[in-house]
């Protein structure tokens, strides 16, 4: 069940989701909602990056937490100029996936 959340938003905030509710041809809460929405998931990626780099997610994890598939990840890693970094349990887990899956 969607809960109903207040907050204080700027003048400016304002007037652009008014503007892109105009565009859109929506009303403020679902412009708000879809904002919010686009904004959660860049930041799940930007989130599974920065454990990536550091480490803290391995290559399979940040792809889950990002809400993308492993297939996806390297593009969104060559986007933001992250080098890919597997060891090689990693890589062997990976490649044993994939021999799986394409005898499915």
């Amino acid at each position: 069940m969607a809960k109903t959340i207040t907050t204080r938003l700027p003048d400016e905030y304002i007037s652009g989701i008014n503007k892109i509710a105009d565009i859109e041809k929506l009303d403020t809460s679902g412009v708000i909602r879809k904002l919010l929405a686009r904004a959660m998931e860049e930041w799940r990626k930007d989130y599974a990056i920065e454990k990536y780099k550091k480490e803290e997610f391995s290559f399979s994890e940040a792809a889950k937490f990002a809400g993308i598939s492993v297939w996806d990840f390297p593009s969104l890693l060559k986007q933001r100029k992250v080098p890919i970094n597997m060891n090689e349990e990693e890589l062997e887990f990976d490649l044993k996936t994939i021999k799986w899956k394409s005898i499915k």
